[in-house]
């Protein structure tokens, strides 16, 4: 599914470069928080003991390094995405920055993925696909944690009315809980249990063995939903512009369900087939 290295991607630089960008960029977003917090935690401790700070040049010097280079990877990382043709369905994304949106269409390519599934499958958000000792991993890693910080941005935004995969998510925990409360996932409870060794000591196991999936749990299920369904969008909206109409979800062509719900994000006029 991870494109081929290219010579010359969006913005001058190969989805190959776009994937070590994107992992270049958190890497130093974590040391740089790191760097930040050592150097409040000396001031704040030397304020308390009414002394001087102990010296934190170097580390001030760090923060302010690594502060920049993230800035400048984040820049390249914009001027990749504004030169690529999906850009508008971004835009009007509220939540998915240059950096998610980056990540995605470096290790996506739309012609390797006729239905959605093919890249809920390989971003790891396929819940029954099973990763057992020795066996080659089923899904991308980097993908993966990309689409895990795609569903912490929604939740993130799940207070605030015009941010449309925030409410999905928001809706959707509503949902779980409610459906949790009524007991509707008690056969999910006992499989958990008899699958997986969790100890007795724990609140996870409490839930269970009461016939409940954890509060944990449930906001889980409610971020994979948002994030597979915007995933789903983006799938709809790029395939069509590059390839042709999508065929009618599986769900709806074969077991009758009617309620799609359909991508806010709407192409340009000057786009348009």
């Amino acid at each position: 599914m991870t494109k081929a290295l290219r010579s010359g991607g969006p913005g001058g630089v190969t989805d190959n470069e776009v994937r070590f960008l994107v992992d270049m960029y958190y890497s130093i977003q974590k040391q740089r928080v790191q760097a930040s917090n050592r150097v409040k935690g000396l001031e704040r401790d030397a304020e308390k003991e009414g002394n001087d700070a102990e010296p934190h040049d170097v580390l001030a010097w760090m923060f302010g390094q690594m502060d920049t280079l993230e800035n400048q990877v984040k820049r390249v990382l914009a001027i990749y995405v504004e030169t690529h043709g999906m850009n508008w369905f971004f835009d009007q994304t509220l939540g998915i920055g240059p950096v998610l949106a980056s990540g995605l269409l470096a290790h996506i390519d739309i012609h390797q993925a006729p239905t959605v599934g093919h890249i809920w499958n390989f971003a790891g958000l396929n819940p029954d696909m099973e990763w057992k000792k020795g066996q080659k991993r089923p899904h991308n890693a980097q993908l993966k944690t990309i689409c895990w910080k795609i569903g912490d941005s929604f939740v993130k935004l799940s207070g605030r009315d015009d941010a449309f995969y925030g409410q999905v998510y928001k809706k959707r925990k509503e949902r779980e809980v409610a459906k949790n409360d009524a007991s509707e996932f008690a056969d999910q409870a006992a499989k958990k249990l008899e699958k997986y060794k969790i100890g007795k000591n724990t609140d996870a196991y409490k839930f269970y063995s009461n016939g409940k999936l954890p509060p944990a749990h449930l906001d889980m299920r409610a971020r994979r939903y948002a994030v597979k369904l915007f995933l789903s969008h983006l799938h709809q909206c790029w395939h069509e512009q590059e390839i042709s109409a999508v065929p009618k979800p599986f769900a709806v062509e074969h077991l009758g369900h009617a309620h799609v719900i359909k991508p806010p994000q709407t192409r340009p006029a000057d786009m348009a087939a």
